[in-house]
């Protein structure tokens, strides 16, 4: 059946957005537009901006690993009654373009697009962009302008109230950046190398002069090979790493063999791809990046899981 679905024309992802029709629930009143984003992560962005004006839902859930996801058919159902949907791009959802697809005739907006990545350096995926712009404070900007643009498209009335938030969003994330950057910095030089699972970090990482290393560069090529653990092993030595860390949407078994074999402790999980529960350490982007500078930090200063 789902395979069926996926047969319809593709949908160009930058595709310009359509004016939401007003529909009636069946009590006679209004439905707010809906907006469907890939994952949760997005989904938190795309809130802070629409506030009551839109129904903001995840296509993925909690925890899911969304790289390689499989739309079932009742996420086709969702999507086709969607007003928008809402995607990373750079490469990160591949799955997202057979999806609306099969959703129909839905505009899309693309958050990342026009914007200049970071490529990833090594393995299969050299050349390619790195998709998680999002783990830089100063990129999530961006996002949030993109989001304004493409909700005052959608819902023209609420154009006021969607400026005005994303205003107030991008103050917060101008102070997380000051806060991550002050935070960051008191990391010894020597010390300031971040080692995970995914090469998730590239942005955060290169916004505050921290150093890279992980075991695949995306969870979607995620294979691990005895080379990539022995590369890995050998830096953590070589540089005296104290602590390594995962992400929580994989298995972070491989990490603590690395740690296990070059001396290092395994650090602890960081979030990337998902939130976590609205009462976890992660409820919102700017949660989950305090959380994951509060998790780094304790590592490489001694602390740790």
């Amino acid at each position: 059946m789902l395979v069926g679905l996926l047969g319809f024309a593709l949908v160009s992802a930058c595709s310009p957005v359509r004016r939401a029709e007003l529909r009636r629930q069946p009590d006679g009143l209004a439905r707010r537009p809906q907006v469907l984003t890939t994952f949760t992560v997005l989904a938190d962005l795309a809130r802070q901006v629409a506030g009551d004006r839109l129904d903001v839902q995840s296509i993925t859930r909690i925890g899911a690993e969304i790289h390689g996801y499989e739309p079932t058919p009742s996420d086709i159902e969702r999507a086709s009654r969607a007003d928008l949907i809402v995607e990373n791009g750079l490469g990160l959802e591949r799955w997202a373009q057979r999806y609306v697809a099969a959703a129909g005739d839905v505009p899309t907006v693309t958050l990342s697009q026009g914007m200049e990545p970071i490529l990833i350096e090594a393995d299969a995926y050299a050349g390619k962009p790195n998709p998680h712009a999002w783990m830089s404070p100063k990129r999530a900007q961006v996002y949030v302008d993109r989001l304004v643009e493409a909700f005052s498209s959608l819902d023209p009335a609420g154009r006021p109230t969607f400026q005005q938030n994303g205003a107030a969003y991008k103050q917060r994330l101008q102070a997380l950046d000051q806060e991550l950057g002050q935070a960051l910095a008191e990391i010894p030089a020597h010390q300031r190398v971040l080692v995970t699972c995914e090469g998730a970090f590239s942005y955060l990482a290169r916004d505050y002069g921290l150093e890279e290393a992980y075991l695949w560069p995306v969870n979607a090529e995620s294979q691990i090979t005895p080379r990539r653990m022995v590369q890995l092993i050998e830096t953590v030595r070589a540089r005296r790493v104290p602590a390594v860390f995962c992400e929580t949407t994989v298995s972070d078994k491989a990490q603590r063999e690395v740690a296990r074999a070059s001396g290092a402790r395994f650090g602890g999980s960081f979030y990337v791809d998902s939130l976590s529960e609205p009462d976890g350490p992660a409820g919102s982007l700017i949660d989950l990046q305090r959380h994951n500078v509060r998790l780094l930090i304790q590592g490489l200063r001694g602390g740790g899981a």
